[in-house]
């Protein structure tokens, strides 16, 4: 269900998808992310890394009672702060979003699935 946003030229439906495009976007412009991962649970103690063209799969959109969260499923760098990474993206995510869209993300949660070596 396409979000909607009045303006005084009139209306905007944002899609649940544009949403998570520029979500996985902005969180793969932070240092340390190696990048997403897939939403569903470990296969065999291995997280799916996901591709460039791929971070949307990564990304869910809820809204709650006129509440917007973004969950963000990550595999980060080995030797990187895992808090520090996490801070990072929930910044940057609510900085675009507001930024770009105009929405106010209540809530971003960050689900890191794996640590991978960066080459």
């Amino acid at each position: 269900m396409p979000m909607q946003l009045s303006t005084e030229l009139g209306s905007i439906h944002v899609t649940d998808h544009c949403i998570a495009t520029l979500a996985g976007s902005a969180a793969m412009d932070c240092y340390g992310l190696v990048g997403m991962a897939s939403r569903k649970q470990l296969k065999d103690g291995i997280a799916e890394l996901l591709g460039r063209e791929n971070f949307t799969r990564g990304v869910v959109v809820r809204r709650a009672n006129d509440n917007l969260y973004i969950d963000l499923y990550i595999i980060v760098g080995y030797g990187t702060k895992i808090s520090e990474v996490a801070s990072n993206i929930q910044s940057k995510v609510k900085y675009v979003l507001n930024d770009v869209i105009g929405l106010q993300v209540d809530e971003v949660h960050i689900f890191v699935q794996d640590v991978r070596v960066i080459k």
